[in-house]
């Protein structure tokens, strides 16, 4: 199914990455930025995807291992790393994935609803399934990211 080369009504830009050998992909309109990795502060009291807090610019930020949120094993830190900054509402936050892909239009058409996993309520991360030029991408709900009291606080 090819990939859309200009923008339509019934199209979504995206941006792809890489974790565990798996292609993960979120709306474009929700990153900030895309910047290499650097160590994190580690914070007391934190979830365990919680890699700990980054300074960018003067706004410290908190940021996950996607993998380890995802569930799919610990991400041992490295240059080769990067975080797709993203924003959700007014909270910006780091998500440390393998790397990038790309970024690419999709006809809304071809999202299709994921299958009843039998998840635990609020374990809900994907909300689409897209089949693209071979391969399965499965697009992220920024907001079911963020820990749990950050999205009480959003």
């Amino acid at each position: 199914m090819p990939r859309l080369d200009t923008p339509t009504d019934g199209a979504l830009e995206l941006i792809s990455f890489e974790i565990a050998g798996q292609e993960f992909c979120i709306d474009i309109r929700s990153v900030r930025e895309i910047r290499g990795w650097t160590p994190t502060t580690r914070m007391p009291h934190t979830p365990p995807y919680v890699l700990g807090v980054i300074n960018l610019r003067g706004l410290v930020m908190p940021v996950i291992d996607l993998r380890r949120r995802l569930g799919l094993g610990e991400t041992e830190a490295s240059s080769r790393h990067v975080f797709v900054v993203v924003q959700h509402q007014d909270r910006v936050i780091g998500l440390m994935v393998d790397a990038v892909q790309e970024t690419f239009l999709v006809d809304t058409a071809l999202l299709q609803t994921p299958p009843d996993m039998d998840c635990e309520p609020g374990a809900t991360f994907v909300d689409a399934i897209i089949p693209l030029e071979g391969r399965m991408l499965s697009r992220l709900i920024v907001a079911a990211l963020l820990p749990a009291h950050e999205r009480l606080a959003a």
